[in-house]
């Protein structure tokens, strides 16, 4: 049997259909006072205009070891959770991290449709979907429960999912590039381990949970070293501010029949079905006086620079096509 889902994550509500939305989840118990009161409060939009370039951000590092797991519907989402007893851990070290971080959870957020489902919002926009990789800081904690009550204790990885067209593996390579055939086959094969390998065929409900024997969560993340960077806190309850973010540079693609197979995950048991387990998304918080820092260089030799004419450098969010299979970033450096 699995380990069971810790309480925080039991809790974590969706916004619609629910009169426990995360407005009032800082109302609910004491313990969660941060959701409300909070100043470093996740998720965030992300305005490129305002991005600060930091050259001491060092590349991201992620081990290549296979874990073992289980992945979950808790009811309220679809969580991943390594097993205690796997033969491997996966570190995570580098980038603006200053200690080593142990792999513990995912957590993949989506809504009923592609206006919005992303947590992280990129100059206004939301993407269908986004992953959450969580690692604990296991130079100073044992462990997750302890880790995110403390002090630079949690990681949080965020991959944004995109939608493309169709399309078939044969094609896809030329379309999108060799380097992301590895990551979409990882993802497609990952989905349908929890959600059947029929399309359609089965509802997925409250309590189902699906054993993954090998996961390469290296093989997740999109070909980029670019990312971005801010300190901010869990996006459930409890919402302790103790996660530094990093926000891939580059999303990972899924077509509309593995979206549609999230979105045919279900709340509530098969006897007492309830609404689909979507719009688990937690409205973006104030930053405040936050930087949000990165390390995609600009490329100043780019620009015709005239002595009588002042010139702008400056980050520029894409505009995204839903049938544009062919884009690649998240966002520009102009």
């Amino acid at each position: 049997m699995p380990d069971k889902i810790p309480i925080s994550g039991r809790l974590q509500l969706t916004v619609e259909g629910c009169a426990c939305c995360p407005a009032f989840w800082g109302l609910m118990n004491p313990q969660w006072n941060m959701c409300s009161r909070g100043r470093r409060q996740s998720p965030i939009n992300i305005e490129p205009s305002k991005l600060l370039f930091d050259p001491s951000l060092r590349l991201l590092n992620v081990d290549k070891e296979t874990i073992s797991g289980h992945i979950y519907n808790t009811g309220q989402s679809l969580v991943f959770r390594v097993d205690k007893g796997t033969k491997h851990y996966v570190n995570i070290s580098g980038g603006p991290l200053a200690y080593r971080y142990q792999f513990d959870e995912i957590y993949i957020h989506y809504s009923a449709g592609n206006r919005y489902g992303s947590e992280h919002r990129i100059h206004g926009y939301s993407f269908p979907g986004e992953i959450q990789l969580y690692g604990f800081n296991v130079d100073l904690y044992h462990n997750m429960t302890e880790a995110k009550y403390k002090t630079q204790g949690v990681v949080a990885i965020s991959l944004m999912i995109q939608e493309v067209v169709k399309m078939n593996f044969e094609n896809v390579e030329g379309l999108l590039g060799a380097h992301l055939v590895p990551r979409r086959i990882c993802y497609k094969k990952w989905m349908k381990l929890f959600t059947g390998t029929v399309p359609g065929a089965k509802k997925v409900f409250t309590g189902t949970y699906a054993v993954i024997g090998s996961l390469s969560i290296k093989s997740l993340l999109p070909d980029t070293d670019q990312y971005m960077t801010y300190e901010g806190s869990m996006t459930y309850p409890g919402c302790w501010e103790t996660v530094t973010w990093i926000i891939i540079n580059k999303p990972i693609y899924a077509t509309k029949q593995e979206l549609y197979l999230l979105r045919n995950i279900m709340q509530g048991s098969q006897d007492a079905p309830k609404a689909p387990l979507a719009n688990n998304v937690r409205p973006v918080q104030p930053l405040y006086f936050r930087t949000v820092r990165t390390n995609i260089e600009l490329d100043k030799s780019k620009v015709n620079r005239c002595l009588s004419i002042s010139y702008d450098i400056h980050y520029k969010a894409n505009e995204w096509n839903l049938d544009d299979s062919q884009s690649a970033n998240s966002m520009n450096s102009i």
